[in-house]
């Protein structure tokens, strides 16, 4: 089983340095079990860019969905992320509902619909990662009630929305939006610019306004966070990036299309200093 949790801490390290290294932070008894659910993550996040149809992906989501329900064990022993997430899952007493509902919201990176509303956008994220923060949190708290689920909500919005905006050019060249027709409406801008990487004034306007509601959403996380043990910081630790990068994307030479990127150096030296000397201060 160590060669399972093993292979999912080196995913976890090249896929997603932010959260490898924040997980550094968490007590060495809990990491193991972090790397598998992040991992989890990643595989299965991952299914569109290995599918050329919607139909295998949907076939892989179903299979994740019943290795949660613990109806592939035979499988899962032979697939190491399958193998320690179900032990993961055991030993804290992970709620599947929760594994089903990101693997519901995953079905929809499979598809070209675009996103509609901001309501399902936010639905959309808090599923596939506000949901995540949660188990995480449960992970840190030896498999009892993690706390606020208003704060891992907050926190899963901002981290979904700064998301969204460095990955703007990945999703354009895929033909992939998830960008409300919501908003693209409200300021009179078109799916197409950002599909044809125009970065046009009304489109400038609608990415300003996501990265308003992302802080809003990081103020109420901050607000929400002396109601949090200090057990589960490790998996909020990656909010410390969210206002640096939007600030980033506020100068006046920005391109959507190509976002600037916090060095790693400095995102560690943020992460650090946020363990060290408290979340809330770093947001």
């Amino acid at each position: 089983m160590q060669d399972a949790f093993a292979y999912c801490t080196e995913l976890v390290r090249t896929a997603d340095k932010d959260r490898f290294l924040a997980t550094l932070f968490a007590p060495a008894e809990y990491r193991d079990a972090l790397f598998a659910l992040y991992a989890f993550d990643i595989e299965t996040a991952r299914i569109p860019a290995l599918v050329s149809e919607a139909l295998p992906g949907e076939i892989r989501l179903q299979w994740w969905r019943e290795t949660v329900e613990g109806k592939r064990e035979g499988e899962a022993a032979g697939h190491p992320v399958a193998f320690v997430l179900g032990a993961t899952i055991a030993r804290f007493g992970l709620p599947a509902a929760a594994f089903d509902e990101i693997l519901a919201a995953r079905g929809f990176d499979l598809y070209d619909e675009p996103i509609e509303t901001l309501a399902a956008l936010e639905i959309y994220m808090e599923r596939t990662i506000s949901d995540l923060i949660g188990l995480a949190a449960m992970i840190l708290s030896g498999g009892s009630d993690p706390g606020p689920a208003a704060l891992f909500r907050h926190a899963g919005l901002a981290l979904g929305l700064a998301g969204l905006l460095r990955d703007l050019p990945v999703h354009a060249a895929r033909r992939k939006l998830y960008v409300p027709l919501e908003l693209l409406d409200r300021y009179k801008a078109n799916a197409e610019d950002i599909f044809a990487r125009k970065a046009t004034t009304e489109l400038r306007t609608v990415l300003a306004d996501l990265r308003l509601r992302a802080r809003r959403h990081l103020s109420e996380a901050q607000a929400l966070l002396p109601h949090a043990t200090a057990a589960i910081i490790p998996a909020l630790l990656p909010l410390a990036l969210v206002r640096p990068a939007l600030k980033r994307m506020d100068r006046w030479r920005y391109d959507p299309f190509k976002p600037p990127e916090v060095s790693q150096w400095r995102r560690q030296l943020r992460l650090w200093r946020a363990a060290r000397f408290g979340l809330g201060s770093a947001l």
